[in-house]
C-alpha cells in the first residue's frame, strides 16, 4: 500500500525524467540538507577502513538501473561489497528510483509518480553517526613533529625496533645520566638508546654489502688472527661502515674500545648496535664539547686495560692520550691517522722530537686521497647541500677555499650541476690545476659580497672569518667540508648583536641587526658525515687501507718502524685497490716475464714507485 503525497514538490516530480538520472545529477535538484548527507556517508578515516571516502565513494557508485544493472549486477560488481548498507538498499529494486525528501527522509517514487516512504535504515544510520562522532574526536590540527612521528610510527609498527627508534628520537635526555645495560648485561658503554641495537644491525648488514674488500679480508685473515692481542682504541665517525670495520678488527683479533670524532656524525642506532655486540662505545648524536672529551676519556681510562694501537681520525685521541696519560702514550705499538688534521698534528709532534711511537699516514695513501677525498666529497657534498637547503644549483655562484683532492670533488660536482664556481688556493700548482679544469682563480674578498654558496675545505683555521661573513649576500649558505671545524670562525658569531634561528637539524639562521642572515650548516662542522651520508663503497677503501695499516703496524718487527710517520706501503695501496675490482667484474691485464724485466718490475707489483703522482 502506498501513500499519495499531495504538495507542490509532489506535481512536479512527473515532469522530471527521474530514472535517466545519475544519483550524483539527482541529488542537487532534490535540494539535499548536507548535515543528512553527513550522516548517511561514513567520513573519511573512519569507520569501516574498506569504506571509501566520500569523494572516492561517489566516483565508484554505480550508474542508475539500465541495461546490464539491477541486483544481480550489484552483486558480481567488486566494489558492491564496499558500498554502505544503505546506499546499496537504494539501487536494489530497478522499477523504482529514490528521491530525497529536504529534512534528509527518502521517498520510492514509482513510474507512475506515486511517492511512498522508503524503510529507514536507522541501524546503520546510527552506525555511520558513531564514525563520524568517532572520527570527529581526532584532533584537526596536527603539528608538523608529531604528524611527521604519527606517519613513520604507522609505516614501521611491524618492526619492533623501527617503531623503537622512533619513538626514542624525542628523548632528551642525557646518555650519561642513563642506566643501561645491553641484552648481555654489560654496562661499559655509553650510547642514545640501547633498544635501537636491532635497528641498527640493519644498518650494517646493509652496509657490509657494500664493502666487499673488507669482507674478503675478515674471510681470509679470519683464522689467522693477525690482531690477536691487540687492544685497539679508536675515534672515527660512528657509521654503520665504521661498524663493519670494528667487527672486522674483533674477528681478526682485537679488543676495541670507540668513540666519535666528531659530535654530530653518530648514527645513533649503529652505536646502539655495537654496544648490543659487547663493543664499548661511548657516542651519540649531538654531543656537547664536555660529552665529546668525556667520552673519549671514558674509552681511555679504563682499570685493567691498557691500550696498544690507536686509530684515529682528527687527532683528538692522540692529543688526548699524549697530554693526560703520557705513560699510557709510551706504551702504544703504532698509530694510524686518517685525516689532514691528525696527521698535521703527529708531523708537528715528530718535528719537536715528541713522537715516542711509530706512526702511519693513511691520509696521505693513494687510495685514501684519490678515493675517499675525491670521489666520495664529489657525490656527498650535493647530497648535503639538498637535505638541508633543499636548494637548485644551476646558475648558483659559489666559491670552494681549498683545490686539494677534497675541492677537486666539490667543484666538479657543483660544475656538473651548472653552478658557477670559484677558486682559492695557496699552492700554485693546485692553482693552475683549477684553471686547467676550466675555474676561475679568486681571492675570496674578490667574490665573498656575490656568491651564494661558500665551502670550505683547506685543513686549515680561520679561512672564512668574521670580516667576509659581515659582508656576504642575505641568504649565503656558508659550510665546511674540510674535517676541522676551525676553517669558518663560528666563534666570532656567538656576539649579542647577531640572533640564531635553528631552521632545522644542523641548519642554522644567524641574522644581523639590519635584518641579513646566513645560512651556516652543521655550525662549521664537517658538512656530509653531519647532514647527510657518504657512499660505502668508498668507505670500504678507507676502512681497508686502516685494517692493514694496524695490521702492518702491530706485527711489524722490531725495529722496521721507528719513531716517525710513514706513509703506507706502495704494496698495501695496491692490494687495498685489487680487492675492490671484482665488484665491477674487472679484470687486470699482466705482465709476461719480457716486459716486467724491461720495466724493471716484479710482476705482482709494486708498479708504481713511492714519488709516483696518479
Amino acid at each position: 500500500m502506498s501513500v499519495q503525497v499531495v504538495s507542490a514538490a509532489a506535481a512536479k516530480v512527473p515532469e522530471v525524467e527521474l530514472k535517466d538520472l545519475s544519483p550524483s545529477e539527482a541529488e542537487p535538484q532534490l535540494g539535499l540538507n548536507p548535515a543528512a548527507l553527513s550522516a548517511m556517508v561514513p567520513p573519511a578515516g573512519g569507520g569501516d577502513p574498506e569504506a571509501p571516502a566520500p569523494a572516492a565513494a561517489a566516483a565508484e557508485r554505480p550508474p542508475a538501473p539500465g541495461p546490464g544493472s539491477g541486483p544481480a549486477a550489484a552483486a558480481l560488481s567488486p566494489a558492491a561489497g564496499k558500498v554502505p548498507q544503505a546506499s546499496a538498499m537504494k539501487r536494489s529494486d530497478p522499477h523504482h528510483q529514490h528521491q530525497r525528501h529536504r529534512d534528509g527522509g527518502e521517498a520510492l517514487v514509482s513510474p507512475d509518480g506515486t511517492v511512498s516512504e522508503a524503510p529507514r535504515t536507522v541501524k546503520k544510520q546510527i552506525q555511520f553517526a558513531d564514525q563520524k562522532q568517532e572520527f570527529n574526536k581526532r584532533p584537526t590540527k596536527i603539528g608538523r613533529r608529531s604528524l611527521s612521528r604519527s606517519i613513520s610510527q604507522s609505516s614501521t609498527d611491524s618492526y619492533s625496533s623501527a617503531a623503537s627508534y622512533t619513538d626514542s628520537s624525542d628523548d632528551e635526555t642525557s646518555p650519561r645520566d642513563k642506566q643501561q645495560k645491553n641484552s648481555k648485561g654489560s654496562s661499559d658503554f655509553c650510547v642514545k638508546n640501547i633498544k635501537q641495537a636491532e635497528f641498527g644491525r640493519r644498518e650494517i648488514e646493509i652496509a657490509e654489502q657494500e664493502m666487499p674488500a673488507l669482507m674478503a679480508l675478515r674471510k681470509r685473515a679470519q683464522g689467522e688472527k693477525p690482531l690477536a692481542g691487540a687492544k685497539i682504541v679508536g675515534c672515527t665517525h660512528i657509521t654503520a661502515q665504521t661498524a663493519v670495520l670494528m667487527e672486522t678488527l674483533g674477528a681478526l683479533g682485537a679488543q676495541c674500545r670507540w668513540a666519535a670524532c666528531n659530535i654530530y656524525s653518530t648514527l645513533n642506532e649503529v652505536a646502539a648496535a655495537l654496544a648490543e655486540s659487547g663493543f664499548p662505545v661511548f657516542a651519540w648524536k649531538g654531543e656537547s664539547e664536555d660529552d665529546f672529551w668525556w667520552c673519549i676519556d671514558r674509552c681511555v681510562n679504563v682499570e685493567g686495560w691498557q691500550p696498544n694501537m690507536i686509530l684515529d681520525d682528527g687527532g683528538d685521541l692522540t692529543h688526548w692520550i699524549y697530554k693526560k696519560y703520557p705513560n699510557m702514550f709510551k706504551k702504544i705499538k703504532g698509530i694510524v691517522e686518517e685525516s689532514v688534521t691528525g696527521v698535521h698534528r703527529l708531523y708537528q709532534l715528530s718535528k719537536a722530537g715528541k713522537l715516542c711511537v711509530p706512526a702511519m699516514n693513511v691520509n696521505d695513501s693513494v687510495t685514501k686521497q684519490k678515493f675517499d677525498n675525491l670521489y666520495c666529497c664529489r657525490e656527498s657534498i650535493l647530497d648535503g647541500l639538498k637535505r638541508t637547503t633543499d636548494m637548485m644549483f644551476g646558475g648558483k655562484q659559489v666559491v670552494v677555499c681549498g683545490y686539494g683532492e677534497v675541492g677537486k670533488g666539490c667543484c666538479a660536482a657543483l660544475k656538473a650541476m651548472g653552478s658557477i664556481v670559484y677558486v682559492t688556493e695557496i699552492d700554485p700548482i693546485c692553482a693552475l690545476q683549477a684553471c686547467m679544469d676550466g675555474f676561475r682563480l679568486v681571492k675570496l674578498n674578490e667574490v665573498i659580497r656575490q656568491v651564494d654558496i661558500v665551502i670550505t675545505c683547506t685543513g686549515n683555521k680561520n679561512v672564512v672569518t668574521r670580516e667576509h661573513l659581515d659582508r656576504m649576500q642575505n641568504s649565503c649558505i656558508v659550510c665546511n667540508m674540510g674535517h676541522s671545524n676551525t676553517e669558518i670562525d663560528v666563534a666570532s658569531l656567538r656576539t649579542p648583536e647577531l640572533t640564531w634561528e635553528r631552521v632545522r637539524s644542523q641548519v642554522d639562521h644567524v641574522i644581523w641587526p639590519d635584518g641579513k642572515r646566513i645560512v651556516l650548516l652543521a655550525e662549521g662542522r664537517l658538512l656530509n658525515l653531519s647532514c647527510s651520508t657518504v657512499p660505502t663503497f668508498v668507505l670500504s677503501i678507507t676502512a681497508t687501507t686502516q685494517a692493514l695499516a694496524l695490521i702492518e703496524l702491530y706485527n711489524a718487527p722490531e725495529g722496521r718502524y721507528k719513531q716517525d710517520v710513514y706513509l703506507l706501503p706502495k704494496k698495501m695501496d695496491e692490494y687495498v685497490a685489487s680487492l675492490h675490482l671484482p665488484t665491477f667484474d674487472a679484470h687486470l691485464t699482466e705482465l709476461t716475464d719480457e716486459q716486467a724485466k724491461y720495466l724493471g718490475l716484479n710482476k705482482n707489483g709494486p708498479f708504481k714507485p713511492n714519488y709516483y703522482r696518479y
